[in-house]
Formats: structure tokens, C-alpha cells, sequence
């Protein structure tokens, strides 16, 4: 969001949090919104993203302004969320906006792209850079007002039957992967399959699919795949820094007074932190108990990334080409991104080299 939406909205926080609220707030009728969910209740980082959300917005206006938050499936199928709040089925929802690359490949750079912007990277373009304009004008089209709602950090690249040695084993692998992601495994001869997280685990066993990724550890675990495919490799190329957000009704956001449009800034700067640091703090056990139990960290190849580079860099380019709402974003976020990466070699990318090297 603009750095102006998060300075408002923590004055807001901070006035009402001293127990004084705007006589404005105070005036207001309760207010009852339904928050449709991408996500099931078990992931509860995800899932639990909305219910922090919720609550902030509760606390923040004295129980004024009630959000009902409603797991995946509850209200609507989890990928018809955009169309929900589109169309009014909902006042809004949270989710992964890469879920919806069909619509228009835009959607993906709104969350991640393969070797897209790091989590850090990511808030800023959005902050202080133009994301938070340029998206904001893309959603404009489907009737939707978006706030940035969390980001999981560096995911995995997903567990495997068997070991990528080579970019050769990568030729007819079937992986479930969908998106952005899987345009890319497909020009590498992988062949991407679309499956909903709790169908993985069944189609690992058998043997339908050769590999899946999920997430991270926290997350990842909770599925057992480490019992039915035990090669977790990483990174996961595709995701250096998926964004989610909180998708909004234009209408309903309009019919806001800015004090409550101010609210809602600060609870979901709020909750996008969160879910960073539920990450970030529950991720290093959950990898230490999958090792235990017998998993294998596999690095992902050289040859394999330097490909699904060099085939992610040809797949941006046709899209600017023949897609204006995907150039005019892309090519903000391309050099933003460039930008960073230069500053980013340097001090952070060193300190980190040496802290993960050093004998703690």
C-alpha cells in the first residue's frame, strides 16, 4: 500500500489503541462485512491471516465494523473469489492473486513471478514504489480495490519421488504446479498438473505425479508429503516473494467513510506483517523435523535454473508484447526489480552469506 495509507492508517491504530476514538468512529452503526478465503482453517498462517485482519478491524472501531471471515469452499469455490467480490457475492476476500493468471497474466505480478521481487523487494515497490498505483488501476477493471495482506517469504521447491540431478530429469516430469509457474516447467518438458492441495498427497502416493511443491516447511509438513516423496528441493524458483491481498468491492470501499477506509490500511499493514513473521519464526523447526524424519534437502541444479531463467525471461517478453496491461506493470517492475537486486548484492546479500556460513 502507499506509504501515505500506512502512516494514516497507524495514526489511526495509535489514537484508538489510547482508548479515544473519533467521535466519528463512535457514531457509526455496525457495520457487517463477509471475507470469502482462499484457504482452508488447517493453514492457519494463510487462513489465519484473515482472522488477524478481522479481529484488528473489530478492536480498532469498538466491534463497529464485524468481519465474518469464511474458510475456502464455506461461501464460494476457492478460486471464485474474484469474481465474488466483483460481483457484490461478497464485500471481500484474501488470496493469492496469481490463482488467477487465466483472467489476465497481470494477476501474477500482483503476488509472484518467477524470479520476481524478494518479499522485502516486493513491500517496497508496492510502498514506495508504483505497484500500489499501477495495480490499483489494473483491479480497477474487476471492480476491486486491493490492500496488500501478507507474504510467506521464499518458498520451497517441492518434494519429488525422485531427485532432479539435471535438466534432463526434468524432461515429462509430472509436477503439480499451476500458473505462471507451470507455463515455464511446461517449455522445460515438464508436464505442470493443477491439483488442489489435498488431493496431492494421494496422487503422490500412487504415482499420477512425479513431484509437487506447496509452500514452505510450516505448511508443507502438515500435508506428510515427506512419507511419499522424500527429495524436498529448493529454492522454489517461481515464488522469491508471493504477496497475497485482501481484494475489496469498489462499491463497498467507496461507501466507506475514510476513517474506516484508514482502518482497514492499518489492520491489513498489520496483518501483512504477521503472516511474514509466522513464516519466518515456525519455518527453521518444521525443516528440522522434516530432516529428522528422514527428508533430503536437494539444491535445485544450475542448469535447471539458469533454463527456467532464460525460458521465464522469453515468457515476459511475449507477454509485453502482445499484452498492454501486462506490459504497462511489468515494465515498472522489471526495473524496479533490477534496482534492487543491484543494492541487494552488496550489503544484504553479504551479511546474509556470512551469518548462514558462520559457526553460530
Amino acid at each position: 500500500m502507499q506509504r501515505r495509507a500506512f502512516v494514516a492508517g497507524s495514526g489511526i491504530a495509535g489514537i484508538l489503541a489510547a482508548g479515544t476514538a473519533p467521535a466519528i468512529v463512535q457514531a457509526q452503526s455496525t457495520l457487517r462485512w463477509r471475507l470469502a478465503s482462499s484457504f482452508p482453517k488447517s493453514l492457519d498462517a494463510l487462513y489465519g491471516t484473515s482472522d488477524v485482519f478481522a479481529r484488528k478491524v473489530a478492536d480498532m472501531t469498538g466491534g463497529k465494523f464485524q468481519i465474518s471471515v469464511h474458510a475456502a469452499g464455506e461461501l464460494v469455490p476457492p478460486f471464485g473469489v474474484v469474481d465474488a467480490v466483483q460481483n457484490a457475492t461478497v464485500e471481500m476476500a484474501h488470496t493469492a492473486p496469481y490463482y488467477f493468471f487465466g483472467k489476465d497474466d497481470t494477476f501474477a505480478i500482483g503476488c509472484a513471478i518467477p524470479f520476481g521481487l524478494n518479499s522485502r523487494q516486493m513491500t517496497a515497490w508496492m510502498v514506495e514504489g508504483n505497484g500500489m498505483k499501477l495495480m490499483r488501476a489494473f483491479y480497477a477493471q474487476y471492480n476491486i480495490v486491493n490492500l496488500p495482506g501478507g507474504n510467506t517469504g521464499a518458498q520451497m521447491g517441492g518434494w519429488y519421488r525422485k531427485p532432479i540431478k539435471s535438466l534432463a530429469d526434468v524432461k515429462g516430469m509430472k509436477i503439480r504446479i499451476s500458473g505462471f509457474a507451470g507455463k515455464i516447467i511446461e517449455r522445460m518438458g515438464g508436464v505442470p498438473q493443477s491439483l488442489p492441495g489435498g488431493e496431492i498427497y494421494q496422487a503422490l502416493e500412487k504415482g499420477a505425479i512425479d513431484a509437487a511443491e506447496w509452500t514452505s516447511p510450516y505448511d508443507d509438513q502438515k500435508l506428510g508429503l515427506q512419507r511419499v516423496a522424500p527429495f524436498y528441493h529448493y529454492p522454489g524458483w517461481w515464488e522469491g516473494g508471493p504477496q497475497l491481498d485482501f481484494y475489496i468491492n469498489a462499491k463497498a470501499w467507496e461507501s466507506l467513510t475514510p476513517e474506516y477506509r484508514a482502518i482497514l490500511e492499518s489492520a491489513a499493514a498489520s496483518s501483512h506483517i504477521y503472516m511474514q513473521a509466522r513464516y519466518d519464526a515456525y519455518n527453521p523447526a518444521a525443516l528440522r523435523q522434516l530432516v529428522a524424519s528422514g527428508t533430503k534437502l536437494v539444491g535445485m541444479p544450475k542448469d535447471v535454473m539458469d533454463a527456467a531463467f532464460h525460458h521465464t525471461m522469453d515468457v515476459c517478453n511475449e507477454l509485453s508484447a502482445k499484452n498492454p496491461e501486462w506490459k504497462k506493470v511489468y515494465s515498472d517492475y522489471s526495473a524496479f526489480r533490477k534496482e534492487q537486486n543491484t543494492w541487494f548484492r552488496f550489503c544484504e546479500a553479504g551479511f546474509d552469506h556470512y551469518m548462514q556460513s558462520a559457526a553460530l
